[in-house]
């Protein structure tokens, strides 16, 4: 933290804010307000596009429904906040500089790295040439119209995952002459209690999605997909739903990363081998007591909030605290009018609670669009955005104060 003055003014404490996901934009919307223009704190937020994507809707935009465009600046609005539009292409971390679109140069003071994971389409070959994915709008919309003129064949869903159950009973619903096929090596719902998973697989069943569990795509064709073993599986279109990956820009910036090219964080999310770095959402590898987490929206908002709140500390000279967060829920939908919504523990694991039908349903939609109006009250009420399940003994690490 800068402290001296120079000139009769405090240096400016420049944080950059790295992509407007939900963690992201719950950083920048979070600092904003908690500094309140005060002078000498700068607040930039960095995306590539001005169109805030709502992950948790993509498998809708791939069926072609009209989404509303929610604008990230337009949400900044009156914050204090800057946005600047433009890719992420490099970091140097000890010159404390950020490269945006090859050719303008960012510098900062702390850093909040918030570039998530996507689907991986480089671990099977033939899915980076052959298959469909829904990483960002634009390419839910290029599927949306393959499936628009498609009329009749098979669409293979590969991953068995909930984006890929999702998106299976979506396509099965909006187009019923089609053939849905969804593959992969688990049961779809198998982290769900028993009758939660019994009902989610009736619902595929009654949506006319067929399901094989306990197979492996290897490679992917123009024209079929062909299994571990040898079998190959005709498909007119591939959506490609497994695995998730994240840029290598961090590693090669030389920021320790785990196996999957997250951030590895302290207990208070700044980056284990630069402090004055801080990651948020799936692009971090944060340890709980019950693992490390995996990337969600209900997870990846306080961990935007958190940073933001710690980083606030910092300025005050103060230690930022520990960050701890315990799961909740796990709504699936299915379709337009059912879902099951699958209560958990802290660490994930299932309860024996669960939803199902169009209550789930309306759950699930509530789930969904919660994260806008969030925004908004926290621009005129930060600390409503504070409260997240800590979860108890489930997110105690050993030595964590």
């Amino acid at each position: 933290m800068t402290t001296q003055h120079e000139a009769g003014r405090v240096p400016t404490h420049r944080v950059l804010i790295l992509g407007a996901g939900y963690a992201g934009v719950s950083a920048a919307i979070q600092l904003a307000a908690r500094v309140k223009r005060r002078e000498g704190v700068q607040v930039t937020l960095v995306n590539a596009q001005e169109r805030f994507t709502e992950r948790l809707r993509l498998h809708m935009t791939a069926t072609g429904q009209q989404l509303a465009e929610l604008s990230v600046p337009e949400l900044l609005e009156d914050t204090g906040a800057q946005f600047v539009r433009g890719w992420v292409t490099a970091v140097d971390v000890d010159a404390k500089t950020v490269r945006i679109d090859d050719d303008r140069v960012l510098r900062y003071d702390t850093l909040v790295y918030g570039l998530g994971g996507v689907t991986d389409t480089a671990a099977v070959p033939g899915v980076e040439d052959h298959a469909y994915n829904l990483n960002s709008v634009q390419d839910a919309e290029v599927l949306a119209d393959r499936l628009a003129r498609l009329g009749s064949g098979t669409v293979v869903v590969g991953g068995s995952g909930l984006t890929g159950i999702e998106a299976a009973a979506e396509i099965a619903e909006r187009y019923p002459e089609l053939n849905v096929l969804l593959l992969g090596r688990q049961e779809p719902g198998a982290a769900m209690n028993v009758k939660a998973k019994a009902y989610l697989q009736g619902a595929l069943e009654r949506l006319g999605v067929a399901v094989r569990s306990g197979v492996e795509v290897v490679k992917v064709l123009s024209d079929s997909v062909e299994l571990a073993g040898g079998e190959s599986v005709a498909a007119d279109v591939v959506l490609w739903t497994s695995g998730t990956r994240v840029s290598p820009m961090v590693a090669a910036a030389g920021l320790t990363v785990d196996e999957r090219g997250r951030i590895v964080t302290d207990t208070t999310l700044r980056s284990v081998s630069h402090p004055e770095v801080y990651a948020v959402g799936d692009a971090a590898a944060i340890r709980q007591g019950y693992g490390v987490m995996h990337g969600t929206c209900q997870s990846g908002m306080p961990t935007g909030v958190h940073v933001a709140v710690s980083i606030v500390r910092e300025l005050k000279g103060r230690r930022p605290k520990p960050f701890r967060f315990g799961y909740y829920h796990t709504p699936v939908s299915l379709g337009r009018h059912d879902a099951v919504v699958q209560f958990t523990r802290p660490d994930d694991s299932p309860r024996s609670i669960h939803l199902t039908g169009g209550t789930a349903a309306r759950y699930k939609e509530t789930v969904t669009a919660s994260p806008w109006p969030t925004y908004g009250r926290m621009k005129k009420m930060p600390s409503s955005g504070a409260f997240w399940p800590r979860g108890g003994r489930f997110t105690k690490v050993r030595g964590m104060q």
